[in-house]
């Protein structure tokens, strides 16, 4: 008996992390683990990738976030990296991410790590 695939819709999944210190190579790290536990967490295939949007605070200059996914096989994904607003009392040295992707998944499990843990402490584990 034929049995349809559970229908697919666009989602959007979020994750951040930080920074100790605003280094290239640790931007790199930080942002192709946090985007790699993101995809895990969740069973995304890179086809299932529509796009994904990075944040950075405003103490974050050492690079693009969007390259360190390059560097994992995200080139032919839309990338785009844009500044995080400015607000007293924000999370220092964060990267967020939003991405979009298409899941037949009822629930997401969004991804924080390092100091971005306390971000949303709505969110389970």
């Amino acid at each position: 008996m034929f049995t349809p695939a559970p229908p697919r819709r666009v989602r959007a999944l979020r994750g951040a992390t930080t920074v100790d210190e605003d280094d290239a190579k640790q931007v790199t790290t930080r942002t192709i683990a946090l985007v790699q536990a993101m995809v895990n967490a969740n069973g995304l295939d890179h086809q299932d990738i529509i796009s994904v949007l990075f944040t950075a605070t405003d103490d974050i200059h050492s690079m693009f976030p969007a390259a360190a996914a390059r560097q994992i096989g995200f080139g032919d994904v839309p990338l785009l990296c844009a500044r995080e607003l400015d607000i007293e009392g924000m999370q220092p040295r964060c990267v967020r991410v939003l991405m979009h992707v298409e899941t037949a998944a009822d629930r997401l499990h969004h991804v924080y790590l390092e100091g971005a843990r306390g971000l949303r402490d709505d969110l389970p584990e």
